[in-house]
């Protein structure tokens, strides 16, 4: 069965530093891409990073890049995502999602439950 578990979400002043993490169980995150994503109050889901372990690659949407770091641990199985220069627009519910291959960019099929991240102004 998968399972993805996220956590390390919490509260952080702006300029500070989380990262969160997804363990993954039921597959291993070598062999398909995985994405984290967000939902801030109010507002849609959006992709925030991902990556494909079929090419090594690593995307991220404009607003997160140069702050954002996404990595995955073989060892532990789980999928990191680095956040720092936290902002209080990066305020949200972050989730992290296996994707239907390798490769970023497809459909996902399997989520985690979600962590809140809180950051104050």
């Amino acid at each position: 069965e998968v399972q993805l578990q996220a956590s390390g979400g919490g509260l952080v002043q702006a300029g500070g530093s989380l990262r969160l993490s997804c363990a993954a169980s039921g597959f291993t995150v070598d062999d398909y891409a995985v994405g984290w994503f967000r939902q801030a109050p109010g507002k849609e889901r959006e992709g925030v990073s991902c990556i494909s372990t079929a090419d090594g690659s690593a995307t991220y949407i404009e607003a997160v890049k140069g702050r954002f770091t996404i990595s995955s641990d073989k060892a532990d199985n789980t999928v990191y995502l680095q956040m720092n220069s936290l902002k209080p627009e990066d305020t949200a519910v972050y989730y992290c999602a296996m994707g239907r291959g390798p490769l970023c960019g497809l459909q996902y099929d399997y989520w985690g439950q979600g962590t809140l991240v809180t950051v104050s102004s």
